[in-house]
Formats: structure tokens, sequence, C-alpha cells
């Protein structure tokens, strides 16, 4: 299995070139890497035990490490991207934005299966660069500036983070996870921030709404299903290896989904309130890090057919989609993405939310049902549209529903990972949390016309943020101090 693991990392950057050899062929070769990838993971399921280490240079501590977690992980990015191309296949994308597609999708599996801090820094920027191509690919000013936008705040934080890795190589001559443990509070304190800000957590992720609502669709679907989990994942990894991390992934889970929660219920424009609220759901995935894998999963799949379907909506604006019904089809497949994030059940983001529910602390419980409650109120701005049948206006290619097949029925299929979940219990309280966010945005938050500001979100605010956020990490890390030696 080793042998098969590094063939399978080593094939997307592989393909990625042959793609600019034979570009005719692009399409079938990105889709065959995604395909390659989801069976892969189904090999991981198919063993629950499942465990692969391999050290690439055990002096440093250079290892992968590939089990379940991993699993969830690869699956999700499988799928999303799978789904991308087949959206993208009747388009006029290039064979570059498939090379692009192609090493994103290595790159971030490469994360997934990271154990140390220097392999997964190298993977992170490779991410970074991909990332930026594919949102500055229109070549307009506006992408082009926002691609920029997004390359140099992720570079910054990773410049704070390599330098947190050294310190921890520093302390054990190793650059092992592991090596949190006994780091100095400086260290964690940087490569958290490093973290935090890829992976947008929390203030450090307001770089996301504009970057994710202002790339192209399919791009959006990316960055949102898969990309920012890249900055996710180590943090679950290190919360599950070390349990003094554990309290301080569990406060930036429940911060992170009450900020995001927050502003969404409020934003009027679609594809900023989807970004809003990946935000936020990157909090439950944090909030509940053994199961963090399974709400990931739901998540990719849902937040990357929402993007999708927001592309071929007649507005992006709310307030004009309430004069303008959609097609009953596009609507039965953007009420289903809906009632999935909304904690629905029959979909996996039901069982997500009640397993996730189950492994929380105490005092976090409250905090997370108040944000399970603006999921509720946020979705029932897209639940409640007008729509109608056989709308002409808008137009979807063969593709969409491809990629609404492969997303939405993930949804369906994936219910059946916790099919323990449907008790009358666990049935009742997502249905009450939803009721109360249904009557709450019909008798409310609908009739509120409150306009977001977005300085916060002007990029040097955001490096500023990153000083404020340093400080906090540095303080957090050095009151756990006593725990970490």
């Amino acid at each position: 299995m080793t042998n098969i693991t590094i063939a399978w990392m080593a094939l997307p950057f592989f393909v990625g070139f042959i793609i600019y050899l034979l570009p005719k062929l692009s399409r079938f070769l990105a889709l065959g890497v995604a395909l390659l990838s989801a069976n892969y993971a189904l090999a991981i399921f198919a063993d629950p035990s499942f465990l692969l280490n391999v050290k690439l240079l055990d002096s440093f501590g250079v290892t992968l490490t590939i089990d379940q977690l991993s699993g969830f992980f690869i699956i999700t990015n499988a799928l999303v991207t799978a789904a991308v191309i087949f959206y993208c296949w009747n388009s006029e994308k290039t064979a570059f934005f498939y090379m692009q597609a192609v090493i994103l999708h290595g790159s971030v599996n490469a994360t997934f299966i990271c154990a140390d801090f220097i392999s997964l820094y190298v993977a992170l920027e490779v991410i970074s660069i991909a990332s930026f191509l594919l949102i500055s690919y229109p070549r307009t000013d506006r992408s082009i500036w926002v691609g920029l936008r997004y390359l140099f705040v992720s570079n910054t934080a990773m410049l704070f983070y390599l330098v947190g890795a050294v310190l921890v190589y520093q302390a054990h001559n190793s650059f092992s996870f592991m090596g949190l443990r006994g780091a100095p509070p400086e260290a964690i304190a940087l490569i958290f921030l490093g973290l935090l800000a890829k992976g947008g957590i929390f203030v450090s992720g307001l770089w996301l709404p504009l970057t994710h609502s202002e790339s192209q669709s399919p791009v959006s679907a990316m960055l949102s299903g898969v990309v920012v989990k890249a900055g996710v994942f180590p943090l679950v990894r290190c919360a599950l290896m070390l349990e003094e991390v554990d309290p301080i992934v569990r406060f930036f889970g429940v911060s992170t989904a009450l900020l995001g929660v927050g502003f969404a219920v409020f934003e009027k424009d679609t594809k900023r309130m989807l970004a809003f609220h990946t935000i936020s759901q990157l909090g439950f995935v944090l909030a509940a890090p053994v199961v963090g894998g399974f709400y990931a999963l739901t998540h990719g799949l849902v937040k990357s057919a929402l993007f999708l379907i927001a592309g071929v909506l007649p507005s992006r604006n709310f307030k004009e989609l309430q004069y303008h019904p959609i097609d009953n089809r596009i609507w039965i497949a953007l009420a289903i993405a809906s009632f999935s994030i909304s904690g629905f059940p029959l979909l996996s983001g039901f069982g997500a939310k009640v397993l996730t529910s189950k492994n929380l602390l105490p005092w976090q419980v409250v905090a997370m049902n108040i944000a399970a409650v603006g999921t509720a109120i946020s979705f029932a701005k897209f639940i409640f549209l007008p729509h109608q049948k056989n709308e002409k206006i808008i137009k979807v290619n063969l593709g969409f529903w491809w990629a609404m097949v492969f997303l939405l029925g993930g949804l369906i299929v994936a219910n059946a990972v916790y099919y323990e979940a449907y008790s009358i219990k666990n049935i009742i309280k997502p249905l009450v949390t939803i009721a109360i966010g249904w009557l709450a945005y019909l008798y409310i938050f609908k009739k509120l016309a409150i306009k977001i500001p977005r300085a916060i979100e002007e990029f040097d605010h955001l490096i500023g943020f990153m000083s404020l956020m340093l400080i906090l990490l540095f303080w957090i890390a050095w009151k756990q101090l006593p725990f970490l030696i």
C-alpha cells in the first residue's frame, strides 16, 4: 500500500504535465485523477482499522499518515473535483484550467496525509499558487486583484507558519506534529496563525468572502468545498493527537461558527452569504474534532453544490430573486442542498449535525445551538425563493446536472454513515431548530435591511487582524504551556 500511496500522490502532478502535451484529453485526464482519488478513499474505508504510516525522512520526522480521517477529506476532494470537471465539461475552459485543477487536487490531497509541519508547508504553498491561477483565470483586472490579494494574505500567513515550524524543529529536531508538545508558546502561536488564516478560521478568515464570491462558480466550489479544509485538517489532526491542543481548536471552532453565521444571516448577496457560511461551517468541523471528517465531507458536498447552483441563478441579489422565479428543477437542487446543511433528516447533513452535537463539551452546547439556528435562518433565504415550471431565462448544460448527481447523490449515500442517528429524540431537535430558524427568517430577518460594512475585509485590515490573532494565540499558548510540556 505504501508504493500505491506514493504513486497516487505523484500522479496528479504528472497528469498535469501530460495535459499540456495532450490538451484535447484534458477533461478526461482530470476526471480520471479525481475518480482514482475516490477509489483510493474507498479502499481506506473498506478496512475500518486501516492505518498507514510512511516515513520519508525519519530523522526529521517527515511522515505521512493515512487513516479514516484522511479518507473523509480525500473522498470530499475527489467528489468535488469530479463535479467541477463535469460542470465545466462543455464550457470553453482551456487545458490550463484543467491542469491547475488537477495540481490543486493533488496538493490538497497531500495536506490530508501529512503528519509533519515541513511537508505540510510545501503542500500549502503549492495550493496557494494553484488557487491564485484559478482565481485569476478570467484575466480581468478584478480577478487578478482578488487573486493577488488571496496570494498576499496566504503567503504572509505561511511566513509566520514557517517560522513556527522551525522553532518546533529547534526544540525537538523533528518536524512532527507531536513536536507541539514541549514546543515554546511562540511556535504554537505562529503555526496556528498560519493554519487559521489558510483555513479561513475566525477573523483570520475574513479574506474568504470576497475571494470566494468574486471567483467563477466552479472555482468558488473548489475553494469552499476543499481548499480551505487544507488549513482545517491539520488543526483537527493535532487536536486528535494532542489532547492539550483540543481545547484551543474547540474554542476557535465555536468562535468561528458564531462569527460566520452572524454575518451570513444579514448578507443579501448569494455568493457572499455562502462564503460567510463557509467560515461558520468550518467552525462546526473544529468544534468536535473526533467527528470533523464526516462533517467536512457533508459540508464540502453541500457548499460546492450551492456555489455551482448560485452560478446559474438569474441574480446574486436575494431581493431581486424574489421577483425572478427560478426553474423548479434548479429550486429542487437548491432546496436539497439547503435542507442538508440545515440538518434536515434523510440527508447526511442531519447525521453530521447529530454526531457533532453528541461530541460537544458542555460549554459549547449553547453557542453551537445558536449557530445551528443561524444556519436555518441563512438557508431559509434559498428555500423560500419563488419558483415556477419551465423558466426559460435560465439555461444550464448537461454537465451541471451531472455535477448535481455527484454532489447531491453523495449527500444521500453518505447518510448511511451514521444511520444510528435516526431516533425520535435526534429527529425532533433538528426539526425544531429548523422551524425556529424559518420563523425567525419569515417574521424578522426577511424584513431587515441591515447593510454589513465591508471595511474589515480590506487588505490592510486583514494583515492587521493577523497581528491581533498572533497576540491572542500567544496568550492562549502561554496559558496552556503547563499542559503542553
